[in-house]
């Protein structure tokens, strides 16, 4: 039995339901057909869970194709049902009042929260999503790593995120192999992490807690640059893929030898030069997974491109930058400034914004600075009252 037959059967019960009355043959007997697909899906598997964010159904941590866009999806996350976990034994009588609780929620007819309450007890689960603590735990690979992106309680932690990174770098690394569906994953986390917490943008890690920069520095850059780019008006689609662009702009500094790459002093012309090869290496990683990921790599070879032609790589013939680079770009350079490195100190917010604003209309674009500004400094009280 597969995930969407069961999930088109609970949306035709919902539908069912509101079109006959308690006890009606009909009603009962959707409540059946879902209850019995459940009952067979959770044959095979230990618990079932599913996420609806945006226009997506994701179970587990895949997302259904297939229901891209259903519409029931949208109805329950509208209602705050954007996560369900159902454990392997659930009864009749549970998914009876877990369905019924949840049609209350869909048609705003809700008697109280006591019956709510009640049903957190049984085998079903379900309410708003939320980004998982975990205490630091070494996992093995990206699906250890995002296993608890979305569910359960606790404070925001981006670790999970940044430990399925660095799987997603070694991988990389060791087969020249770019895994998009663990990289989409992470995306997705990130921007459920953005809408759970959207005053506290930058940072959402605590870089101090973290020795490998390049990961974590990923996860805050593309955080802060799908942040940027809804501010600026763009739309969900656009949001999301320039996240990802975020994510794997710096993809080409696995090329670079790590004497090089975490060299505590001033660089030698040398290996200056060696650094400025990860955009080139970078395009040339992304460009080799064929999947609509031009975007991505027009990115990470043109992130350190500046506005007035200069900075690397050189192009052979003046143009500009595409939009979501210039927005990666900034958001490059403020996360940098304000992380702690082998070679300076981590530099004062408001330093980092003065210095980005110092360079508008020469490095970076005058324009997505003042948004970019204005953003970060309605979260920079929010980021200094975070706790420790």
């Amino acid at each position: 039995m597969s995930s969407s037959a069961f999930l088109i059967s609970l949306g035709q019960c919902l539908a069912t339901m509101n079109l006959y009355a308690d006890g009606h043959p009909a009603r009962e007997r959707a409540l059946d057909t879902s209850y019995e697909r459940l009952t067979r899906l959770l044959e095979t598997q230990p618990r079932f869970e599913v996420s609806f964010v945006g226009n997506e159904t994701i179970v587990g941590q895949r997302g259904l194709a297939e229901l891209s866009g259903w519409e029931w999806g949208s109805r329950l996350a509208d209602v705050g049902v954007e996560r369900i976990e159902i454990d392997a034994g659930v009864t009749r009588e549970e998914f009876v009042g877990f369905v019924d609780e949840v049609w209350r929620r869909s048609n705003d007819r809700r008697d109280g929260s006591s019956e709510a309450r009640q049903l957190v007890a049984t085998a079903i689960r379900f309410g708003p999503l939320q980004v998982r603590e975990v205490g630091g735990a070494q996992n093995d690979g990206a699906s250890a790593a995002l296993a608890g992106a979305f569910s359960g309680a606790g404070a925001l932690s981006l670790r999970d995120e940044a430990a399925a990174i660095e799987w997603i770098h070694g991988e990389v690394h060791g087969t020249e192999r770019l895994p998009m569906a663990e990289v989409e994953t992470v995306v997705r986390s990130l921007s459920v992490a953005m809408q759970l917490e959207r005053r506290m943008l930058l940072p959402l890690l605590d870089l101090k807690r973290f020795d490998q920069y390049t990961t974590t520095h990923a996860c805050n850059v593309s955080v802060l640059a799908m942040g940027l780019a809804e501010r600026l008006g763009l739309g969900r689609e656009e949001v999301r893929s320039f996240g990802t662009a975020g994510l794997l702009h710096d993809i080409g500094k696995i090329r670079i030898p790590r004497d090089v790459l975490t060299k505590p002093g001033k660089l030698t012309d040398e290996e200056r030069a060696i650094m400025q090869e990860h955009p080139v290496e970078g395009a040339r990683i992304v460009m080799a997974r064929e999947r609509g990921l031009g975007l991505a790599a027009v990115v990470a070879y043109e992130h350190h491109v500046c506005i007035d032609g200069g900075g690397y790589p050189a192009f052979r013939f003046e143009r500009g930058c595409h939009y979501a680079s210039r927005i990666v770009h900034i958001c490059d350079i403020y996360d940098a400034l304000c992380t702690n490195r082998p070679y300076r100190e981590a530099w004062d917010p408001e330093k980092a914004l003065t210095y980005l604003e110092s360079r508008a209309g020469t490095e970076v674009d005058p324009d997505i600075t003042r948004v970019f500004c204005a953003m970060v400094r309605e979260s920079i009280p929010v980021r200094q009252a975070m706790p420790e």
